[in-house]
């Protein structure tokens, strides 16, 4: 039995049924018959026990993988890596195999966080793509990395410039603008005077904001009044 192979039985040994169900909703891009149904506290377990495995890398090397939750747990253990130059590799092999919102925004790499220097640039390369879930890894990483200590108000405009017709993307920008109102006001609250987003991002925004309890009740109110009809 190869390294996959027996992977695959043990996601299926985890599997838990009801669970496939609450899925299946939750992400409706996932064809409901390539989701095992494996609770995230088993699979980040099996990650960090398979990410010691020298053989895992059969595992990683095996793409596109046949299952959701082999999927989840590729991410997973991609999170595990220690270095840098290993995790952006393995990030840039993987991103382009990920079809729904769930899988990507689940990855936080460990190696990122005393990598900061190094990652904006990264994260410049990933939000240019045109790959729906690259950009919003991408953008995930900037709303998680640089909204506060590391701060810039040019990590606001790179946001800004990205265009998307897709779903998963606005959304996450949103998120970003509505995170950065919600830790740097002053500096983000022009995006929204400007109008420098699309309308439906510009109006998700300021919901996501005003539902914020980061977010003061004066700057909700002054939010409500910018937004587009």
């Amino acid at each position: 039995m190869t390294c996959s192979e027996e992977i695959r039985d043990r996601l299926f040994c985890l599997q838990d049924k009801k669970y496939k169900a609450f899925q299946s909703k939750l992400t409706p891009t996932v064809a409901s018959e390539t989701i095992i149904g494996v609770r995230t506290p088993a699979l980040r377990k099996l990650a960090r026990e398979l990410a010691k495995r020298p053989d895992v890398h059969y595992f990683l090397d095996e793409l596109p993988h046949k299952y959701y939750d082999e999927n989840n747990l590729h991410g997973f253990i991609i999170s595990t890596l220690k270095g840098y130059i290993e995790t952006v590799r393995e990030l840039d092999r993987f991103l382009p195999y990920i079809d729904n919102w769930a899988t990507c925004d689940l990855m936080r790499p460990k190696a990122f966080d005393k990598n900061t220097d190094r990652l904006i640039g990264d994260i410049r390369r990933w939000i240019s793509s045109d790959h729906t879930y690259t950009i919003r890894f991408g953008m995930e990483m900037l709303m998680t990395f640089y909204l506060d200590e590391f701060f810039s108000p040019e990590y606001l405009e790179m946001a800004a410039e990205v265009r998307s017709g897709e779903y998963y993307v606005n959304m996450m920008l949103a998120w970003f603008f509505a995170t950065a109102l919600a830790k740097q006001y002053a500096a983000a609250v022009s995006y929204i005077e400007q109008e420098r987003l699309d309308k439906w991002t510009h109006n998700k925004t300021i919901q996501k904001a005003i539902e914020s309890f980061r977010v003061s009740n004066e700057q909700k109110a002054y939010l409500r009044t910018l937004k587009r009809v």
